[in-house]
């Protein structure tokens, strides 16, 4: 049985470095896309990295469709093609309240949330027709579904990446390509400031907030199932964000 590929965004991020860690440790090739620490990049290649697995990291802007589309073909050259995708990089914003939120305050959150996995997506499925089992899932958030506390354009963002999520997977059936998304709650993430941390904890009824590792597994179960599709994992601890 042949090496099945996985490829993410944000994979030195800490759901994406929870992910890659995951997927390598069930003998899966791994290519993600990482902005600007490189280091943890090549620690994660030296490190995972065995006789029969790979894991390589592509510097990349997801603003920049030039770099996206350079990094997947140059993945694709590497590992033959692609089995998973999951659209998982994201961004808070510099303000919540709409009438601090500039202009390109805004435009900045929704083209690396929204815009970003349309261009990978966009430049990823050729490599990905025809390999059986393969799927997509896109990293949303409980703010897509309820708006949350973090921002309308975060709100936004991932709300438009639910939407994203439902159509592509009416698109792509035809082609065997499953879509889902995961909703996490707050996560435990270098995203986080302290005091956002220790706010929206308090806010859970469990007294945390979930560890990346956690979000890693829900995705990992939307990634192994073959007759989920177009569907959302809410992963938030059973509770309501008011």
């Amino acid at each position: 049985m042949s090496t099945k590929t996985a490829f993410i965004t944000g994979g030195t991020g800490g759901i994406g470095e929870a992910l890659v860690r995951a997927l390598a440790a069930q003998r899966k090739n791994v290519g993600f896309i990482y902005r600007s620490n490189e280091k943890k990049a090549k620690r994660l290649e030296e490190e995972l990295s065995e006789k029969d697995i790979l894991v390589k990291g592509f510097r990349a802007d997801l603003g920049n469709y030039e770099e996206i589309a350079t990094a997947v073909v140059s993945g694709a050259s590497l590992f033959g093609g692609y089995d998973y995708l999951v659209n998982n990089a994201g961004i808070l914003g510099d303000h919540t309240l709409i009438l601090d939120i500039e202009v390109e305050d805004w435009q900045r959150v929704l083209r690396t949330n929204l815009t970003a996995p349309y261009l990978v997506t966009k430049c990823i499925l050729p490599y990905m027709t025809g390999r059986p089992g393969a799927a997509i899932v896109n990293v949303s958030s409980l703010a897509g579904k309820n708006g949350g506390t973090m921002g309308v354009h975060y709100a936004a963002s991932k709300a438009g990446l639910l939407g994203f999520t439902f159509h592509l997977a009416r698109e792509l059936q035809p082609l065997s390509i499953r879509v889902n998304a995961v909703a996490p709650g707050p996560v435990d993430t270098p995203m986080l400031s302290e005091e956002n941390r220790k706010r929206l904890a308090e806010l859970s009824p469990n007294g945390r907030i979930a560890t990346p590792e956690e979000i890693a597994r829900g995705i990992l179960f939307l990634l192994e199932h073959d007759y989920i599709n177009g569907e959302v994992l809410d992963i938030n601890g059973g509770r309501l964000m008011d």
